[in-house]
């Protein structure tokens, strides 16, 4: 049996008094993508910054690579194998694209010239934005330089909190590529949140539904494209509307 590099058990976790995620349970193995889906308000950012200790666990525990790090702090999570792309991106506008990979590198205690090149090799439309603010790229590049930078410390574990929201179909296509294709290669276990069923059917081996903090259903990729299941889902997102004030839940 393949590894589990990243495994929550009975998680639970909240805002204040107000509970959001409840009874978690979920595993992403060596090489494997596991999508999660589900709409706004649903608690997928609640459940990344859980798991990435920006958020208090009320309940339940993580592991990482097999040991358990439920009680710590975000900078130990990284230690430990985690990598993580928040929602809209957070590079540092002001710092040169050379500068944001090379900050990832450095809080990873890595080599940065070693981690630009790596960074390069893997995203090539990179190498003529090095010296070019972060601020100044556009939304699909500032994705990639997220991305690119999160990998400069060599994470076991990465985690994507809607990766593919406001960017252009060119990017999301070189992300769909690159994500399978590096999972497989080095053995990283990614877990992907997402509304967008495309892209979570083209790059993830299991899909698990999340609805008001809640697994409620693992599917297959191909289940993505039956009619029966995407009416569903357009279904619940309707009935999901009066609720938008949750939407960064």
């Amino acid at each position: 049996m393949t590894e589990a590099l990243l495994e929550a058990r009975r998680l639970s976790a909240g805002y204040g008094s107000i509970p959001i995620l409840r009874d978690i349970d979920l595993e992403v193995a060596a090489g494997e993508v596991v999508g999660i889906l589900g709409h706004n308000g649903m608690g997928k950012t609640t459940l990344m910054k859980a798991l990435m200790g920006l958020l208090p666990i009320s309940a339940g525990q993580v592991r990482v690579c097999g040991t358990e790090i439920t009680r710590r702090a975000a900078h130990g999570r990284a230690r430990a194998g985690i990598g993580y792309v928040p929602q809209g991106r957070d590079i540092f506008p002001a710092l040169t694209v050379r500068e944001n990979l090379a900050f990832g590198a450095s809080a990873a205690h890595r080599n940065r010239e070693a981690a630009i090149k790596k960074a390069i090799a893997s995203f090539p439309v990179l190498e003529n934005l090095l010296d070019r603010k972060g601020g100044a790229l556009s939304g699909g590049e500032q994705q990639i330089l997220a991305l690119a930078r999160a990998l400069t410390g060599e994470p076991r574990v990465l985690l994507l909190d809607e990766p593919t929201e406001g960017i252009q179909p060119s990017i999301v296509d070189q992300m769909e590529e690159y994500l399978r294709r590096e999972a497989e290669r080095n053995g990283m276990a990614v877990l992907v949140v997402e509304q967008d069923m495309g892209f979570i059917g083209a790059i993830a081996h299991r899909v698990l539904w999340l609805q008001k903090g809640q697994i409620v259903r693992e599917l297959h990729p191909d289940q993505l494209r039956n009619p029966q299941t995407v009416d569903e889902f357009v279904g619940l997102e309707v009935a999901a509307q009066p609720h938008s004030s949750s939407s960064q839940l």
